[in-house]
């Protein structure tokens, strides 16, 4: 029986030219765990929301179709009605929580359906949601990954029968990345719960979706289960979904002879290391660059920090914190949400004070430094790039501090940044208008005009599709030589190992961790501890032997002297790689 029906429905937007939705057609088995896969724009998210009514009755439009959720027709239900039997947990989760404590947050919609049981319903959520011993906690002590999942509480306490989440992970650390999803299998498996999720990430896919459905230009493709569908690479590929890692490396050594033609595609490291086995695997020696004799350029000495709290003692974030980044170097912060990056960074740039010690930048006390001089050394690029967007183009925005400064070639400058991250095209447009891609280059604009000598990037690739993230993670790595140091908090581990030269990890805000990247995947108590997850193809190749170091799949894929024997002068970069 389906849960979920649609029967060729088509939406059009207000003013569009062409419908986002085109005739879908699609049936969601009762029971089943599906993932909606495909490019920005092709209308996943649009799909979602006509399911539970929010479109047409709130985003308004022409739809046309049939829709049913469990049994229930939507065109003829309020929404009210349709949230008994299906919940949704949006891409930004935070905007969906509106009431002060955890446990008013989780039983707030029974309390609106009148359900005398609304705190019992509320208090079920949360334990199977693992937050339980925090019912009394107010929303602001939570870390963003237990937001997450209190958004998910919320939505699963009135007990429906389909569950639909837009991009579950986006915002989120591995750790907390996983617990999320061990709590939908819960739900699937243990109390046959529907599901539904908007995925990136086919890692996350191959290991807890069923089935998964491909969107092209607003229509399915097709719906298959999972693992046969993630073996479709060029179908994904396509769609700027980045097939698994070891798929494609399957797929290169099926052609280089070193595996045999009807080879199925492994999808999970599991799957590889019995696809892999036999086939001679020789890991490469990898050189490492000598610790910095450089001077500081950041320095930590004996730093406190602790946030005030309405009740209970402050929460402690730094006590004692010694640390040193050096002139040049190009270091990743990583660790779960709440571990202390963002914190770390806002001590660097003066936002906020120490309670104890002393934060230096090349070597002068940052309460001896102005703000104008500080934003002159030193310049944060924040998580959220609206954030950062002031004026009301993005050329304004660009020019904006060095007008401020008095440079004479502001215009001239604003305009080479434009065309150097791609943007002269949209110059006059207001960056809060712009895709999730073209607002982060913007953002990235504006945090170099002035030449900062420190950089410090919060979670630059949050929030944005694989082909986005390549493109900017490509873009921080052409930072090198435009600034001397930049410091990234982020928890992409392929952008870690992409541009990475040291890797501090934080949990508690203690560094457990300050090492290359390497030494801090291969050390299996610092990545248990910090709950960080190394590449998929980092983890196969350890899979096929314990010395392998590989980030990338060229790097993978030449520890195969089978492979590599047949490449002669091609080019391993014409490889398709992640």
């Amino acid at each position: 029986m389906s849960a979920v029906t649609l029967r060729d429905v088509t939406f059009t937007y207000p003013g569009a030219t062409a419908p986002t939705l085109r005739h879908v057609n699609l049936d969601v088995a009762e029971g089943e765990f599906l993932a909606v896969m495909g490019a920005n724009g092709c209308g996943k998210s649009t799909l979602c929301k006509t399911m539970n009514g929010l479109i047409p009755q709130f985003i308004v439009g022409d739809l046309e179709g049939e829709i049913t959720v469990a049994g229930v027709d939507v065109s003829g239900a309020q929404i009210g009605e349709l949230a008994q039997h299906i919940g949704y947990v949006y891409q930004d989760f935070e905007n969906q929580i509106v009431r002060p404590t955890v446990i008013d947050e989780a039983s707030f919609s029974c309390l609106n359906f009148a359900y005398d049981d609304y705190a019992e319903r509320g208090m079920r959520a949360l334990e199977l949601c693992g937050l339980a011993d925090r019912a009394e906690s107010y929303i602001w002590q939570l870390s963003g990954g237990q937001k997450h999942l209190l958004a998910l509480a919320g939505a699963i306490a009135l007990e429906p029968d389909v569950i639909v989440l837009d991009e579950p992970v986006a915002q989120l650390d591995p750790y907390h990345a996983d617990q999320t999803y061990r709590v939908l299998r819960e739900l699937n498996e243990r109390y046959g719960k529907t599901i539904i999720v908007i995925e990136h990430h086919t890692d996350f896919i191959a290991e807890y979706c069923t089935t998964a459905a491909l969107m092209v230009d607003g229509g399915i493709a097709w719906k298959l289960p999972a693992h046969e569908a993630l073996r479709r690479i060029d179908d994904l590929a396509a769609s700027d979904v980045h097939p698994p890692q070891i798929a494609l490396a399957a797929r290169e050594l099926v052609r280089a002879g070193a595996l045999p033609e009807d080879t199925v595609l492994p999808t999970t490291v599991d799957e590889g290391a019995t696809a892999f086995w036999g086939v001679p695997f020789v890991p490469r020696v990898r050189e490492h660059a000598p610790a910095s004799t450089a001077e500081p350029a950041v320095s930590f000495r004996g730093v406190d920090v602790s946030y005030r709290s309405v009740k209970g003692a402050p929460r402690q974030v730094f006590h004692g914190l010694d640390l040193d980044i050096h002139r040049g170097e190009k270091v990743a912060l990583v660790g779960a949400n709440g571990a202390g990056k963002s914190t770390l960074m806002k001590l660097m740039c003066g936002l906020i004070k120490p309670q104890a010690g002393e934060v230096l930048l090349e070597g002068v006390r940052t309460r001896d430094i102005g703000p104008d001089e500080l934003s002159d050394k030193i310049s944060l690029v924040y998580q959220n790039p609206e954030q950062m967007f002031i004026k009301d183009s993005i050329r304004a925005d660009v020019e904006f501090a060095m007008r401020a400064r008095g440079v004479e070639d502001a215009a001239e400058r604003a305009a080479a940044l434009l065309e150097r991250f791609r943007l002269t095209e949209f110059a006059e447009r207001d960056g809060r208008l712009l895709s999730g891609g073209q607002m982060r280059r913007a953002s990235l604009a504006v945090g170099i005009a002035l030449d900062p000598p420190i950089l410090l990037l919060d979670e630059p690739t949050a929030n944005l599709d694989i082909g986005t993230r390549q493109e900017i993670t490509k873009l921080v790595s052409d930072l090198r030589g435009v600034t001397d140091t930049v410091i990234i908090a982020t928890h992409d581990m392929q952008l870690v190992c992409q541009f990475a030269e040291r890797v501090i990890v934080l949990t508690g805000g203690e560094v457990i961790g300050d090492a290359a990247p390497d030494e801090v995947f291969m050390d299996e108590d610092v990545v248990e501890r910090s709950g960080i997850r190394p590449p998929e193809i980092f983890q196969m190749g350890r899979a096929l032997d314990c010395r392998a170091a590989c980030y990338t799949l060229d790097e993978f894929l030449v520890c195969f002297p089978a492979w590599e024997a047949v490449q002669g002068e091609k080019d391993v970069g014409e490889v398709m790689c992640a």
